[in-house]
């Protein structure tokens, strides 16, 4: 998986006074936690761009003016209710030997041949959450939709890999196709037109 390099600055208060000083500055209050104890520093608020306005997933190397380097995950993230600027942000430190959980994004690929026939492709699963080592965590699952005739549905098992472990049920649902409204009404049109034809020939019988 890519990572992106946060490079802040360990802080030692953590009073609101300080919090409040910080975000004027355009600094974001972080806290790594995982490690032996929690890490409190901050950052600029542009440091995380590609971070949090982003739908792919990503790890995190926090490099402290210190020399201190952690390798980490994005866990929460706090944004104002107006301005929806980042208020706070908590990371959780990664180790080598330690399986981690993450939401990893979803990219479906591959024609559909229900789709091709009239069929609606409804994604329910946009990202999907899995526990793997860090080293095995993905960057995307892909999932093929080509097979998907109208009605049929990709289960996450299908989806299954040996280098990390879904944390969903066995009957969760990625995607299916559906039948169009409007492949509904044509089918009803064409039952309408079947029988209206097959009644004309007993009216003619009828008028003999």
């Amino acid at each position: 998986m890519k990572s992106i390099t946060i490079n802040g600055s360990q802080r030692e208060s953590v009073g609101k006074k300080a919090t409040k000083a910080l975000r004027n500055a355009g600094q974001v209050p972080c806290v790594l936690y995982g490690g032996d104890k929690p890490v409190h520093f901050n950052a600029e608020e542009l440091a995380f761009s590609h971070l949090v306005y982003t739908p792919n997933a990503h790890t995190v190397v926090i490099v402290l003016e210190n020399g201190d380097k952690y390798n980490a995950i994005l866990q929460d993230i706090q944004f104002h209710p107006v301005t929806d600027k980042i208020l706070h942000i908590d990371f959780y430190q990664l180790f080598e030997d330690r399986e981690i959980s993450m939401d990893i994004p979803v990219v479906f690929v591959g024609n559909s041949r229900g789709v091709k026939n009239g069929g609606v492709l409804r994604k329910n699963k946009r990202s999907l959450r899995v526990k793997a080592l860090p080293a095995n965590l993905p960057d995307f699952i892909e999932a093929d939709i080509t097979p998907l005739k109208i009605g049929s549905k990709l289960y996450v098992t299908t989806l299954e890999n040996e280098a990390y472990k879904f944390m969903h049920p066995d009957n969760t649902v990625v995607c299916l196709v559906r039948r169009s409204r409007a492949a509904i009404i044509d089918d009803e049109d064409e039952e309408e037109g079947a029988e209206g034809a097959e009644a004309a020939p007993e009216a003619e019988a009828t008028q003999e």
